[in-house]
């Protein structure tokens, strides 16, 4: 048997003719750029997060850097993150001018509360927690440390479209959720795309200027802005799927329960909080001989990936920031043991339980 790490293809078979049809009618029109679907998705998925606005733009990337230039934060500033975050959370921030500055996460992956609060300093701007695997950061502690300390709070909810705490959607806690449309995320698009959502009525009009160039309309320019619009297209396909997402969320859960279950007594695997629903864009166990196993997996066809093997402060390009080896404990340790399973709506219960098998053979 083989079981590939992402089929993506899967799910575009069994979508098909819906997005045809949808990318025949949007072509007969000619709507491709700032067009119709684009306003429909942005009203409905800023329903499903809870939360007044949503503006699709090109990528996930885009949003983190729309949001901090949104809010002023630039030279001089300095913004907190989790070291354990994909490249792109810690890029953007230098991008604006602003300084990284990355602490330690809990068991779950998720940056830490009360690393946070000794990060602080007057330079402090704001706070990105990182919904790292599709499971919710504490939003309680950290909204409370960031209004206590007067910090934006700006969610990466890049791989966590749908979770939850306390019945209140990622996307919906900071002054900004950020999300990726990536083709590895829960919800994505065929390409890049990315939304934020907000509550903040200066914030939306800004970015729906600053992603179209800086247009006040189409002959005058308010400010120098870029050119980073989700395509009409693109957010055609997104309100296609996004029908779909609670069903593909559910299963999501039913595979990572079903993993837990069944590989609690020969590795490490997430522990659930009942205050939190977790979608599991990624499930991730940790084992002390990981890379004799994803060798193991890969030769009866299994694929595996690390997410992420080189924690961020320890990035060549993180090394003027003075980082080194020990800073982070949690994330150092978790980067030699962690290992993410293959998890999509549209694996089969045969592919989920001979994955399991190998690894207790294993």
């Amino acid at each position: 048997m083989e079981v590939p790490f992402v089929n993506l293809g899967l799910q575009y078979q069994i979508l098909r003719d819906q997005i045809l049809s949808k990318f025949d009618e949007i072509s007969k029109k000619g709507d491709y750029i700032l067009g119709s679907e684009l306003e429909k998705f942005e009203k409905e998925f800023a329903n499903f997060c809870g939360t007044k606005y949503a503006i699709g733009v090109g990528s996930g990337s885009d949003a983190l850097s729309f949001s901090m230039i949104a809010l002023g934060i630039g030279k001089g500033d300095e913004v907190i993150l989790p070291g354990n975050s994909f490249i792109a959370t810690a890029w953007t921030i230098v991008n604006v001018g602003a300084k990284p500055v990355f602490v330690d996460v809990l068991d779950d992956y998720n940056i830490d509360p009360q690393m946070i609060k000794k990060a602080i300093t007057k330079k402090t701007k704001a706070i990105i927690p990182v919904h790292l695997t599709g499971r919710i950061a504490d939003m309680d502690q950290i909204i409370q440390i960031a209004n206590e300390n007067n910090l934006y709070v700006i969610e990466d909810a890049a791989q966590a479209v749908g979770a939850s705490l306390n019945n209140k959607k990622s996307g919906s806690f900071g002054i900004t959720g950020c999300f990726s449309l990536h083709p590895l995320k829960n919800l994505h698009i065929q390409g890049d795309g990315g939304i934020i959502t907000t509550n903040d009525t200066t914030i939306y009009f800004f970015v729906k200027k600053l992603r179209n160039h800086g247009l006040k309309n189409r002959d005058e320019c308010e400010f120098w802005g870029y050119n980073s619009r989700l395509d009409n297209i693109q957010a055609a396909i997104a309100r296609i799927k996004l029908q779909y997402i609670d069903k593909w969320n559910k299963r999501f859960i039913e595979i990572a329960n079903i993993y837990s279950k069944e590989l609690q007594k020969v590795c490490l695997v997430p522990t659930e909080d009942s205050k939190k629903v977790s979608i599991y864009n990624r499930y991730v166990i940790q084992h002390p001989s990981r890379d004799k196993l994803i060798d193991y997996l890969k030769k009866n066809n299994i694929e595996t990936r690390i997410n992420y093997p080189i924690p961020l402060h320890l990035q060549s390009a993180a090394k003027n920031l003075g980082y080194k080896k020990g800073d982070l404990p949690n994330v150092e340790t978790q980067s030699k043991l962690i290992l993410s399973l293959p998890i999509y709506p549209e694996i089969k219960n045969n592919q989920i339980y001979y994955v399991i098998k190998n690894i207790k053979l294993f």
